[in-house]
């Protein structure tokens, strides 16, 4: 959804998506921006680039979600430097 109107150009929001996915993403995410490495960087990266903090937990969610499918499709369990590979 966007906010446009002739020259003004205003924030874009989504409005769909897995709500259930989102909602059971977030606080791991955010417990994985404070305590693992990879993701923590990753997460000021972005904010270092002037993203809004949402954003980039967004991303960090993204980030966690594509980690644990491959950790599903290659039957191996957590390894601390897991995303590194």
């Amino acid at each position: 959804m966007n906010k446009d109107s002739g020259k003004k150009k205003g924030e874009r929001s989504i409005q769909g998506g897995r709500h259930r996915a989102r909602t059971l993403l977030y606080m791991p995410t955010l417990s994985a921006i404070r305590s693992n490495p990879f993701i923590r960087e990753f997460y000021t990266r972005l904010l270092e680039q002037g993203k809004p903090k949402k954003v980039a937990v967004t991303a960090c969610m993204r980030k966690v979600l594509v980690i644990l499918n491959s950790m599903v499709r290659n039957m191996e369990p957590w390894q601390p430097n897991f995303a590194q590979k």
